[in-house]
C-alpha cells in the first residue's frame, strides 16, 4: 500500500513538472513569434509603408528604390538595437532579481543605470566630450557604481535588502548630480544630454549596435551556461552550497555579466526606464515558475523596448522617446508592486 502511494505521489510530481516545462516552452516560443512579428511591423510601418517582400529583399542585400535607405539605414538598425538592448536589460534585470530574491532588485531601481546616466551627462556638459567617448564614460559609470554598491552592502556579509537600500540611495544621489549639472548647462548641451536622461533609439546606427552585439555574443552564452546555479541561489545560500553551487563565485560572475550587458546597452540607448525592472516579473507570470526565466525575460525586454518605441513613434501626434513610454508603463507597476508587498506583509 505504501509503495503504491509513493508511486502515485511520484507520478503526480513528475506530471506537474512536465506540465510546467511544457507551459514554459510554449510560452517562450510564443514570445519569440510575437517578437518576430513586432519586428516585421517596425520594419514595414512608417511615413512610407513597405511590403514584407520589399523588406525581405532589403535584408537579403538587394537594392530596392526607397526601401534600401529607409529600411536598411533607418528602420533596421533601430529595430535591431531595440531588440538587443531589450535582451540586455531583461537579462540584467532578472539576474539581479534572482540573485537577491527581490523584484525590486533591478539595476534601474538600485542605481546602476543612474550611474551610467550621470557619467554620460558629466562627460557631455562638464568635459565637452561626444561620440564614443561619452559611451565609454557611461560604461565606466555603470561598472563603478555597481562595484561601489556591492562593496558598501557587503560589510559584515552579503545582504540583499542592504544592497537594495544602498542602491536606491546611491541612485538618488546620482540623479541629484545630473539635475545639478543640467542646471548649469547651456541649452544646446541639454539637448544632447537628454538622450542620457530619458533613453532613446533616435539616430540608431550600426556603430551603436556593434559593441552591444559583441558584448552579447561573449556574455550571453556564458550566463546561459550557468543558469542552473542561478536558479539554485533562489533556495538560499546554505541550500545552494549544499547542492554543490559555489555561491560567491556564481553571484559575482552573474553580477559582472549583468552589469556589463546593462552598461553597454545603456551606452547605446541611454537609460530606458523600467525595462529591466518589469521584464522578469512579466515573464514569470507568462511562463510560470519552475524553469529558468533568463530567456523569457530577455524576450519580454525586447518586446517592451520595441513596443514602447512603436507607441512613442506612431500612437500620438508628437513623437516621444522610448524611455518616456516605458517609464509611463513602469511607474504604475512599481506602485502596484509596493502595495502588493505591503499588503502581503513582505519586507522590502
Amino acid at each position: 500500500m505504501t509503495i503504491t502511494t509513493n508511486r502515485t505521489t511520484a507520478d503526480t510530481v513528475a506530471a506537474g513538472r512536465r506540465a510546467r516545462h511544457r507551459r514554459h516552452a510554449v510560452a517562450t516560443i510564443v514570445l519569440g513569434v510575437v517578437l518576430v512579428a513586432l519586428a516585421a511591423v517596425a520594419l514595414m510601418v512608417g511615413n512610407t509603408f513597405y511590403t514584407p517582400g520589399e523588406v525581405l529583399r532589403v535584408i537579403l542585400g538587394e537594392t530596392v528604390p526607397g526601401a534600401s535607405f529607409t529600411v536598411g539605414e533607418l528602420r533596421l538598425p533601430r529595430t535591431v538595437l531595440a531588440i538587443l538592448a531589450g535582451f540586455a536589460f531583461g537579462i540584467a534585470g532578472i539576474s539581479f532579481q534572482t540573485l537577491l530574491r527581490n523584484p525590486l532588485a533591478s539595476p534601474d531601481i538600485i542605481g546602476i543605470t543612474q550611474g551610467a546616466s550621470a557619467a554620460a551627462v558629466v562627460a557631455i556638459i562638464v568635459l565637452g566630450l561626444s561620440g564614443p567617448a561619452v559611451s565609454l564614460f557611461a560604461v565606466c559609470g555603470a561598472l563603478i557604481t555597481a562595484m561601489a554598491i556591492y562593496l558598501l552592502s557587503n560589510k559584515g556579509g552579503f545582504a540583499g535588502i542592504r544592497l537594495i537600500l544602498i542602491g536606491i540611495g546611491v541612485g538618488a544621489m546620482l540623479q541629484s548630480v545630473v539635475a545639478y549639472v543640467l542646471s548649469r548647462a547651456a541649452q544646446w548641451d541639454i539637448q544632447t544630454a537628454m538622450r542620457w536622461i530619458a533613453g532613446s533609439l533616435n539616430n540608431a546606427s550600426w556603430a551603436d549596435i556593434a559593441p552591444l552585439a559583441l558584448t552579447s555574443l561573449v556574455i550571453l552564452p556564458f550566463l546561459f551556461a550557468q543558469v542552473k546555479g542561478l536558479g539554485m541561489l533562489q533556495l538560499g545560500d546554505d541550500s545552494a552550497t549544499g547542492l554543490g553551487v559555489r555561491v560567491t563565485r556564481t553571484r559575482v560572475m552573474f553580477i559582472i555579466g549583468a552589469v556589463a550587458l546593462l552598461a553597454v546597452a545603456t551606452s547605446a540607448t541611454g537609460p530606458i526606464a523600467f525595462v529591466a525592472f518589469m521584464s522578469g516579473p512579466i515573464a514569470a507570470r507568462i511562463t510560470g515558475r519552475g524553469a529558468s526565466l533568463l530567456l523569457p525575460s530577455a524576450l519580454v525586454g525586447a518586446l517592451l523596448v520595441l513596443g514602447s518605441d512603436l507607441v512613442g513613434q506612431f500612437l500620438f501626434e508628437a513623437r516621444y522617446p522610448v524611455g518616456v513610454i516605458s517609464g509611463v508603463l513602469g511607474a504604475p507597476y512599481l506602485i502596484y508592486l509596493l502595495i502588493r508587498t505591503n499588503r502581503s506583509g513582505g519586507s522590502l
